[in-house]
């Protein structure tokens, strides 16, 4: 099986040429040292001889030292040679495999980048699937499978929770008197005020155009909700700047609480739809608890 390129890098530049090329080296410095030696040997007997007298002996003597030595020399640079080409061959094959290096370097870069903007894209797909854009509020999906969720806790625990249904009265009158702009302005606001008064355990969504739902975990006792029912319907009614105008936007809140009024999501939802428009019937600022309606 091929090795990497990370293992290629690791092994071949260390431990074959480079070690190899060394070794070679100190073997042929050994060699040069050896053949100084011997030149030195060589100069000191030369000069014996010479002051000795001895030139038809020296003549013989010296061809053969200066033979040996040559071939000596001959030797260190054929060695001398090869440590070069081996270095040179590390050298090459380490530039390529820098280089490979270098390039599945910017492949893995582009890589990550693609995975963190397929993660962030696939995050934003999920957030969108889940609430309504506008808004941002929580839409009817996530609102289903939150209530599904607190159903199954309160049958299990024995707990109660509450469903509210509010629509705004006389929404299409704003956009048909002061723009869709403004009615879009408003609907923010509204559904702003919803979100800054849900507790971190409840879940508010966006229904409709005008209507939204609101999960409320675990309020207890009915007072409760009338009490949190009437400081939402507080905030709502609070004028809202749009520009140079200041609306007024009512809303009709209708109310079923878990078991007394349903013991599944459909019948927790429908009836507070039911309660919702009996409340519109009696009047904007009415909250109704199964049929029973308590005034503002």
């Amino acid at each position: 099986m091929a090795r990497s390129k990370i293992e290629r890098y690791k092994a071949f530049p260390s431990h074959l040429a480079f070690e190899t090329a060394l070794e070679k080296g100190h073997h042929v410095q050994a060699k040069v040292e050896e053949c100084a030696d011997d030149l030195s040997s060589a100069n000191a007997l030369l000069k014996i001889k010479i002051s000795g007298g001895r030139t038809a002996v020296l003549d013989e003597q010296t061809l053969r030292d200066g033979q040996a030595i040559e071939i000596k020399v001959q030797e260190c640079a054929d060695d001398l040679t090869q440590v070069t080409d081996k270095l040179e061959e590390g050298l090459v094959e380490l530039k390529t495999i820098a280089g490979e290096l270098d390039a599945s370097q910017g492949a893995l870069a582009e890589s990550e980048a693609a995975l963190v903007a397929s993660q962030r894209a696939e995050k934003d797909a999920s957030w969108k699937a889940m609430h309504d854009v506008k808004s941002g509020m929580p839409n009817r999906t996530l609102f289903d499978d939150r209530l599904e969720q607190a159903l199954a806790g309160a049958e299990r625990h024995n707990h109660s929770l509450a469903v509210m249904f509010f629509d705004l009265n006389r929404f299409k009158s704003i956009n048909d008197m002061f723009g869709r702009s403004a009615g879009d302005a408003a609907l923010t606001t509204v559904s702003e005020r919803l979100l800054r008064h849900a507790r971190q355990e409840d879940t508010v969504c966006r229904n409709s155009v005008d209507e939204f739902l609101y999960l409320l975990i675990k309020p207890k006792r009915r007072e409760n909700v009338e009490r949190i029912a009437r400081s939402l319907l507080e905030a709502i009614v609070r004028p809202i700047p749009v520009g140079k105008l200041s609306i007024v936007i009512t809303p009709s809140i209708g109310i079923s609480m878990y078991p007394n009024h349903g013991t599944s999501a459909e019948m927790l939802i429908e009836n507070a739809s039911t309660a919702m428009y009996l409340a519109k019937e009696r009047g904007s600022g009415c909250e109704v608890f199964n049929g029973v309606v308590n005034l503002r």
